[in-house]
């Protein structure tokens, strides 16, 4: 299918290339696949380099498609702006690549560009976080986390710490909730599964909850913001939807001297997993970091090589993950990951 696509393709390019002579003006739109017409092209756009968690996926995705397997990737940053990701994904349309790989920065307002994609016959596999579209047969298939889940990992280790066996409940806790980037997927589920405890648990409150948009930068600031406001003694619990604000956050409580992780009053809870922040949890600084894996190239590698030859693909596949603590962490097993 891909091939037939490239043909076409090339023969539109082609027309451009006439139009754009006749007019005087050279066509950039697909000077970067005219150069091998064999190879597969894989159209990747990322929200962007914010954390080294996001870094590591899209090197995870470049290792994958190198020309040795007889790909070549168009890897587009979307600098943290919708409509920049947008706009280079109708590019790919343009372009004719032949698989368009989209790390979403927010779940809504893509039905308009997949339905562009899926009338160009360009398959399209959404990862890392998912979309909510009005019909989900825009696009192919979805690789990436199970957020909710992952948050679900979390409040059990915050239950477990908690629960005060002899009175057979769990401890009153204050909770200061800084959320990754509103609508995206992993603020949703990490989001939910901390509001449902709260729900379920009518000694547990969120004291404060703002977005921190999974940067260092801003939950330092809120963090900051937060001890200027709330007495330091009643703080129990602090959930970073990712580690890039444990570390923001911590920033905060040390220029004031507030103690917290293991043996103090404040638990430091985070996802992502990156080595710096189990280096932290380790240390006893963070208290439990649920892993978000970025490591999915390989995953997309195979659903691409699925389709290549013509198999059905899941529409969901979850990647594998799991739950550190400093007890089941070590300098060995940190130094051995590539994140």
């Amino acid at each position: 299918m891909f091939r037939y696509r490239k043909v076409l393709g090339s023969i539109l390019a082609i027309i451009l290339a006439i139009s754009c002579v006749c007019c005087g003006k050279s066509n950039s739109a697909t000077s970067e696949i005219e150069e091998n017409s064999d190879q597969i092209v894989i159209g990747f756009s990322q929200p962007g380099a914010e954390s080294a968690w996001r870094v590591a996926l899209t090197d995870s995705v470049k290792e994958v498609f190198t020309e040795a397997r007889g790909y070549k990737l168009i890897y587009k940053d979307g600098q943290s702006k919708q409509d920049k990701q947008i706009r280079d994904i109708r590019t790919f349309i343009q372009q004719g690549v032949d698989y368009i790989i989209i790390c979403p920065i927010v779940e809504t307002g893509w039905d308009t560009v997949l339905s562009e994609a899926k009338q160009a016959g360009i398959p399209v596999i959404i990862c890392d976080r998912n979309v909510v579209v009005s019909n989900e047969s825009l696009y192919t298939a979805f690789v990436g986390s199970d957020f909710q889940a992952e948050g679900e990992k979390a409040i059990s280790y915050i239950e477990d710490k908690y629960y005060l066996e002899e009175e057979g409940t769990y401890k009153d806790l204050n909770i200061v909730h800084i959320q990754g980037t509103l609508d995206s997927s992993a603020q949703l589920g990490r989001t939910e599964a901390l509001e449902k405890a709260v729900e379920e648990h009518d000694n547990w409150n969120i004291i404060v909850q703002e977005c921190g948009d999974f940067t260092k930068a801003k939950a330092r600031e809120i963090m900051k913001k937060t001890l200027e406001e709330v007495d330091p003694k009643t703080i129990d619990v602090i959930y970073c939807e990712n580690d890039e604000e444990a570390m923001g956050a911590i920033a905060a409580l040390n220029e004031i001297g507030i103690h917290y992780g293991d043996g103090n009053q404040i638990t430091v809870v985070s996802f992502d997993a990156t080595n710096s922040a189990l280096e932290m949890c380790l240390n006893g600084q963070i208290s439990c970091i649920v892993e978000c894996n970025p490591l999915q190239g390989p995953y997309l590698l195979n659903i691409v090589e699925m389709l290549n030859a013509g198999k059905m693909v899941p529409k969901i596949t979850y990647i594998e993950e799991n739950c550190y603590t400093k007890d089941n962490l070590s300098e060995d097993f940190i130094k051995s990951r590539k994140y």
